[in-house]
């Protein structure tokens, strides 16, 4: 399925309308969540490491760990779960609502496809919005740790500012970025999957859903290793 999403973009009709609305739906509908998450997660970090990386006098190196771990796991892995439960569930749902109600048979009886009218759109809003979402995440994350580190603790906010832009390389931000790009073919993938073979009516449709999030958020997770192990020989990043 995902690969005749993939395959029709190379071919008309293309619903750039449709794209575009589902971009703003999973993007700018995600944005507060991510925010919120983003921010936590940062504070949270520094509120648990600050204690022990003081009792090595290593608390200068707090935005350098915040930094890194965000950048390099937490803010892709959380990001993805977190668009997982909203938006895959909503995909899901809807798409599992059509396949109920004949819509999905009534689009092919017009000679419509559904995966170039349904799936392909999302895949590509959700590969183009969950890379600039974890960004964000990851910025307002270290943010988040920066607060907490100033506010509790006392620490210098330029000596946390240069701690993370001193931890932070080219090849964590690589990294941070293709780890979202393949999780959101993932969510995607399995949420319109789930959608489009929905059985049993309605009640289906509660199936599909728990299914698709449940299903995804194992694979993003299962995922995550095996991408995390590949960037470290591609990036050369340390493997001990």
């Amino acid at each position: 399925m995902t690969a005749r999403a993939v395959a029709g973009l190379f071919k008309g009709p293309r619903y750039l309308n449709e794209t575009i609305t589902q971009m703003d739906v999973i993007g700018v509908g995600s944005l507060t969540i991510i925010l919120l998450t983003g921010f936590f997660t940062g504070g949270v970090m520094t509120l648990q490491t600050f204690p022990t990386l003081a009792f090595y006098g290593a608390q200068s190196q707090t935005g350098r760990l915040v930094a890194i771990s965000l950048i390099r796991e937490l803010g892709p892995v959380l990001c993805a779960l977190m668009v997982t439960g909203r938006v895959g569930s909503a995909i899901a749902a809807e798409l599992g609502s059509m396949t109920a109600s004949q819509q999905i048979d009534a689009m092919r009886a017009l000679g419509t496809d559904p995966i170039k009218k349904l799936v392909a759109p999302r895949l590509i809003a959700l590969v183009i919005t969950l890379p600039l979402l974890t960004v964000v995440a990851d910025v307002v994350g270290i943010g988040g740790g920066g607060i907490a580190a100033t506010s509790l603790y006392g620490l210098s906010i330029n000596e946390f500012l240069t701690s993370v832009r001193d931890g932070i390389t080219a090849d964590d931000i690589i990294g941070g970025v293709i780890k979202p790009i393949c999780f959101a073919v993932i969510i995607a993938s399995v949420a319109c999957y789930k959608g489009l073979t929905t059985e049993g009516g309605t009640v289906g449709v509660g199936r599909s859903t728990t299914r698709a999030v449940v299903t995804a958020s194992i694979v993003v997770i299962v995922a995550d290793f095996f991408l995390a192990r590949g960037l470290q020989y591609i990036l050369g990043m340390p493997k001990n």
